[in-house]
């Protein structure tokens, strides 16, 4: 027999919260590896069908998990997500920029090299992290995060948090990160601006 109820305290970063059954009585743990023919990240508040179980402690624990989709709610499956596209156009347009100095040779070519690398190290990074989350191993520090970020790799950084929904709402770290993506930003500007016939003409 299969107990229905609603995802509670869901902690997407970690990949495991609690389910509290629609008829009243304990709450049940349940981890991202739990459920069924996932097509899309759980959400707090979804609705899910499961299997009770218990752990070697006697803890509630919820197996082979469903989701009960509602009418009209799209999933990640079928509707891409707008936040990865305005990531993708805002990360690509930055890289365009730089790759335009260097074309222009106003920056080494080294520059814009430098970006790209350290944005697909810094997506593995974030991708490496997001799993170990999920299966509870090893995880990479929030501080090496933001120094892969600070050493130019903020834009896969900024991809791979809409993407893969991984510090995009810890506020801590998106203040941080944001901070380091605005060093960037006037770091390129100064330069450029202080280099004549970029911005201003000759």
């Amino acid at each position: 027999m299969r107990d229905q109820g609603r995802l509670t305290n869901w902690n997407d970063d970690k990949g495991f919260g609690f389910v509290t059954p629609d008829q009243g009585g304990l709450r049940a743990f349940v981890h991202i590896r739990s459920f069924s023919y996932r097509v899309r990240r759980p959400r707090d508040g979804d609705a899910i069908t499961y299997q009770l179980t218990w752990d070697k402690q006697g803890r509630p624990r919820a197996e082979n998990v469903l989701f009960r989709e509602q009418p009209g709610r799209k999933t990640i499956a079928e509707a891409k997500p707008r936040g990865v596209l305005a990531a993708s156009l805002f990360a690509s347009s930055f890289i365009a920029a730089i790759v335009t100095l260097a074309a222009l040779g106003k920056v080494p070519w080294l520059v814009p090299l430098v970006y790209v690398t350290a944005s697909l190290l810094t997506f593995c990074a974030y991708a490496f992290d997001k799993s170990a989350a999920m299966n509870r191993r090893w995880r990479t520090s929030e501080d090496a995060l933001h120094m892969l970020s600070l050493a130019g790799g903020w834009p896969g950084a900024l991809i791979a948090q809409r993407l893969f929904h991984h510090k995009s709402k810890k506020l801590t770290f998106q203040v941080m990160f944001w901070f380091i993506v605005s060093l960037h930003f006037a770091a390129v500007v100064a330069f450029a601006m202080r280099i004549p016939g970029v911005f201003f003409g000759a």
